[in-house]
């Protein structure tokens, strides 16, 4: 991110030169930090816990989220795991940035999945504003990614 490969042909080397970062790099670092480790936090130290984001009525864990939408506790697992690790693979593309898009595009589809399943059960609307939120930031982060 803040390194630059040039070439130098008077001296037929490679050198690295250092620039400062711009403000949209830190950001997306940010931005990147935030949607990962929140991700985390959810699914991982969450995930058995009520909350008063989670869809349904009195829904103390996860696995109970998915069954009021009627969702198998198979697919709860698949859906987590791709979310922890397109999260991981989020926070990884701060030092491999090759890695943004593919964490940060299958981190929204997921997400964006997430409010259909808010609406499809008719659950209040500040229910989908954390993946919403989610969804927006991920739009930030591609955007100055491209």
């Amino acid at each position: 991110m803040n390194c630059i490969l040039f070439y130098r042909f008077a001296k037929n080397k490679f050198t690295l030169k250092h620039y400062p970062m711009e403000l949209t790099e830190y950001i997306v670092m940010a931005l990147k930090i935030i949607v990962g480790l929140s991700i985390l936090n959810v699914w991982l130290l969450l995930a058995h816990k009520p909350t008063k984001w989670r869809g349904g009525n009195n829904v103390e864990s996860i696995i109970k989220e998915f069954e009021a939408y009627g969702l198998s506790m198979q697919f709860c697992y698949v859906v987590g795991f791709l979310k922890i690790s397109f999260a991981c693979i989020l926070i990884a593309s701060i030092k491999f940035e090759f890695l943004t898009l593919i964490g940060s595009i299958g981190l929204m589809t997921l997400l964006l999945g997430s409010v259909i399943m808010h609406f499809k059960i008719k659950d209040a609307l500040y229910k989908s504003f954390p993946a919403a939120l989610f969804i927006l930031m991920n739009v930030v982060i591609i955007y100055f990614s491209l």
